[in-house]
């Protein structure tokens, strides 16, 4: 700043000289306290010297008291208008009229980049047929199709990085923290939290950060929840990536954390469905699984939204331990079967939704579940039962069991006539309902300046 500011007492000539060096054509005049006092243009001081003032002269004898400036809290826009407006150069100065730094046409900065923090959030889904026949064990023989869609319940995440190693990691969900001064201590840490910790052993961060996940649903509640946790929070990471991984990546990530690294037993689709997002028609065998998103006409969506009613039966499952009674059972050639004609009855709910054929699609879901039932004698249970024959005597046409089965979420497709019926049956039961809308975006990222 010295080619732009002199003392008030030198002389006329300094100022000049200051002047031809800057090239701005103009000099700040400050006291001895270096407060800003006045300006001076090259044009002020010719004026001056036309008048007959002479070069030895103090410079305060040209200046400009009525001069405009900008505050350092100005934002960049005003300070556009100003030289916009005609204003040559701008003085900022901060609360004390202490000059920072002249603003003028050719110098007007950009404003560097400051922090960001990424957020996320990716939906559970809602199957309607196929469960089962998404399993390795199963579809390494025979091929496997299993039909969701996600819906407007979410898991959500928050990450910021630190200039630090230190990690933190909040569940509000599970109310516990993780807090370590670095990425291996919070590895290893004891917790409740290991399928968080799992996720981010895989992506292994070179930086310190704090991540906060929060989700809109119960735990164990047969909506791939927890695939849809995986997957906000790797979308989280995959925001500061230079190479971001696509949507079947992470994918393959979230089933790579809960399947192999905590060996938790279970199908593919929840991993797919919360990425993807959508109504997807997922096929499986052994070389490659495909998504085929499907395009449901828009009366039939808001169809399905107004006719499926969404309920917590508040009974706890381990679906992990579902899944490996199943695998079991599965050895059976009977039961085999019936996954099969599951597979079959997938195909014809495809059909039937995009057909917008949706009685046929009720009846699909009951035939669907009453096979799955007899999967394992894990997944149903006499109050399960029960439920489902208290549905459909009020209305209901078809429903299934979410998940692996046990407890957790039941979904009903209801005669429209009858769905208040419905309803106040599920209600009087103690069965909390569960408003929703379809997911057509699936996992949804993007960063946020940290103010």
């Amino acid at each position: 700043m010295n080619n732009f500011t002199i003392q008030k007492t030198e002389t006329i000539k300094t100022a000049l000289e200051k002047i031809e060096s800057n090239g701005d054509g103009i000099i700040c005049i400050v006291n001895k306290s270096n407060k800003l006092i006045g300006i001076a243009t090259d044009g002020d001081i010719r004026r001056k010297l036309l008048d007959g003032i002479t070069l030895d002269k103090p410079i305060s004898s040209c200046m400009n008291v009525s001069f405009i400036s900008a505050s350092s809290n100005d934002s960049r826009e005003t300070l556009l208008k100003l030289l916009d407006n005609g204003a040559k150069a701008i003085p900022l100065v901060d609360d004390n009229k202490i000059l920072l730094k002249l603003i003028t046409r050719s110098n007007l900065p950009i404003s560097g980049e400051k922090k960001n923090f990424a957020r996320s959030k990716a939906p559970v889904r809602v199957s309607f047929g196929g469960g089962g026949s998404d399993l390795t064990h199963f579809f390494s023989k025979s091929n496997g199709a299993v039909i969701n869609a996600t819906i407007s319940i979410y898991s959500h995440a928050l990450l910021k990085q630190r200039s630090d190693k230190k990690v933190i990691i909040k569940s509000r969900d599970l109310n516990e923290v993780i807090e370590e001064d670095n990425l291996d201590l919070a590895l290893k840490k004891k917790s409740n939290l290991n399928l968080i910790q799992s996720i981010i052993k895989l992506i292994s961060p070179e930086y310190g950060f704090e991540l906060e996940i929060y989700s809109d649903f119960p735990s164990n509640s047969g909506l791939g929840g927890s695939s849809a946790i995986s997957a906000a929070v790797l979308g989280c990471f995959n925001e500061f990536r230079k190479d971001p991984w696509d949507t079947y990546e992470l994918s393959e990530l979230a089933f790579q954390a809960e399947r192999l690294s905590l060996n938790i037993a279970g199908g593919w689709q929840d991993q797919y469905a919360c990425t993807f997002g959508g109504f997807n028609f997922i096929e499986f065998n052994k070389d490659k699984n495909i998504i085929h998103p499907l395009r449901i006409q828009k009366s039939t969506k808001l169809e399905l939204e107004e006719n499926l009613i969404l309920c917590d039966t508040g009974i706890s499952h381990n679906s992990g331990n579902i899944h490996i009674d199943q695998k079991q059972s599965m050895q059976n050639k009977d039961i085999d079967s019936l996954v099969k004609h599951n597979v079959d009855l997938t195909y014809e709910i495809k059909n039937q939704l995009l057909r917008g054929k949706l009685n046929d699609f009720g009846i699909s879901m009951d035939k669907a579940w009453e096979n799955k039932r007899r999967f394992s004698k894990s997944i149903s249970s006499a109050e399960i039962d029960n439920i489902y024959s208290e549905a459909k005597k009020s209305g209901a046409i078809g429903g299934k069991l979410l998940g692996a089965g046990g407890g957790g979420f039941f979904l009903f497709y209801v005669d429209p006539s009858k769905h208040q019926k419905v309803v106040k049956k599920l209600e009087k039961m103690n069965l909390n309902i569960f408003r929703f809308i379809f997911d057509d975006l699936g996992l949804q990222t993007w960063k946020t300046r940290e103010e």
